[in-house]
Formats: C-alpha cells, structure tokens, sequence
C-alpha cells in the first residue's frame, strides 16, 4: 500500500466560511499516481470542520443559518468564562461537524457525486488560516 500526503492552506473569514476543497483533493489524488484507495481530508484546529455538501449559492447561505440555529454565535457558553474569549459556537459547531471525511479514491480520482463537493468550513469569530492535509492511501 502507497501513501501520500500533502496540504493547501486556505484563508477564511470565519463565521462559518465555506471553501470548496475539491480541486485541491484532486489534485493531490492525481500527484500521488494511487488509482484505487481513499482520501483523507482533515483540518487542525477545534474550531473548523469538514464536510460534503453541494458547493452552491444557496446552500452555502443554508449552512450557516443552520449552524446558527444549532449554536447561536452571539450566545453565552461556559467556554467564554473559561477562556475570556468569545468562540464557544466555534467549538460546538465544529464538534458537530467534524474535522474530517473520507473518501473514496477509483480509477485516480475521487469517488464524489455530481453535486458533491467537499468542503472547509470555518465557524471561528476571526479570520484564519487554515492548513489542509488531503492523504491518498492505496495502490
């Protein structure tokens, strides 16, 4: 079995900022030559997550109307006591969503519906920078 790992950095806006990590994927996928296997694709950080969504207009102002349902930003959370800072919501939304997926990798290439993108999404209070890693694991 190959591995092969790499990373892209992407800058956010935060509050719940979305970026399409797709292209990214596979281009990695393609630069590791593995034709059959999965990705992985993670972000550091306990305020950010990843997921698959349909990377359009209208979802991408759904998705954070949700997460503000969920977990209100400008709510009071025991983490702000803790800290003295102000991104508790960051912390329960990415906990929510997760900081990775997997995905399939077939004939060099993701294995992702037509819709399907996968996608970065900063829920801090603050612009960041976030590193990426996208690791291609198979032969």
């Amino acid at each position: 079995m190959k591995t092969h790992r790499a990373f892209c950095t992407v800058e956010t806006r935060g509050h719940t900022d979305v970026h399409d990590l797709t292209e990214p994927l596979r281009r990695a996928i393609a630069e590791s030559g593995i034709r059959e296997g999965q990705a992985l694709v993670f972000v550091s950080g306990s305020t950010a997550g990843v997921t698959t969504i349909e990377f359009e207009p209208g979802l991408r102002k759904d998705l954070p109307e949700l997460f503000e349902r969920l977990a209100p930003e400008k709510a009071d959370y025991h983490h702000h006591a803790t800290w003295g800072d102000d991104n508790g919501a960051a912390h329960l939304r990415a906990a929510l969503l997760g900081p990775s997926v997997v995905v399939p990798i077939a004939e060099g290439a993701p294995l992702l519906g037509e819709w399907q993108q996968v996608v970065l999404v900063d829920f801090d209070t603050r612009p960041r920078r976030r590193r990426v890693l996208l690791q291609a694991m198979g032969e």
